[in-house]
């Protein structure tokens, strides 16, 4: 299904992972999906990306500065099951946040099966940017975060499976 992921940074020291998930404990906000990176790797990323599209951001003095500096955030990518109520408790809390569209699909927990929804992908030349996902238990069915470069031809691909 189409879900609406939550990107944010949170300052990377002891606790804060604790105050953002007490805020959407509090107001009964459950999270489905979470992964966190080091907000330098995302920057470097970025920085290498600028360069081959468009020009650099930022020259490489300052690109070094911007690494450093961003190695204090973490960034968080999360789907919650509100996300209007979660998207305003980021903001009267002040959290830096985006959204986007992304593709949440169940996925049978067995070989082959992210390796099927893959290749779906690659046959219809949608370029995967990320793409995140978990399983509870060996008999449980996991749960696939997918950000595609196309939602919209994503979203016709996968009908049958993100409408499940």
């Amino acid at each position: 299904m189409v879900r609406t992921e939550i990107s944010l940074f949170l300052k990377n020291e002891p606790g804060e992972l604790a105050k953002l998930s007490s805020l959407f404990f509090e107001a009964g906000i459950n999270i489905d999906a979470l992964t966190i990176q080091d907000a330098s790797s995302y920057v470097q990323e970025l920085f290498k990306a600028r360069g081959k599209s468009i020009k650099r951001i930022a020259s490489v003095a300052n690109y070094n500065s911007i690494k450093m500096d961003s190695r204090e955030f973490a960034l968080i990518r999360l789907l919650v099951d509100n996300s209007d109520k979660a998207i305003d408790i980021l903001s009267k809390n002040e959290y830096v946040f985006d959204i986007m569209p992304v593709i949440a699909i169940e996925l049978e927990n067995r070989p082959g099966t992210l390796a099927e929804v893959a290749e779906k992908f690659g046959k219809a030349g949608i370029n995967i940017n990320y793409v995140y996902g978990s399983v509870p238990s060996p008999d449980a069915k996991c749960l696939f975060v997918f950000s595609p470069e196309d939602i919209d031809l994503a979203v016709d691909i996968f009908k049958e499976e993100i409408n499940t």
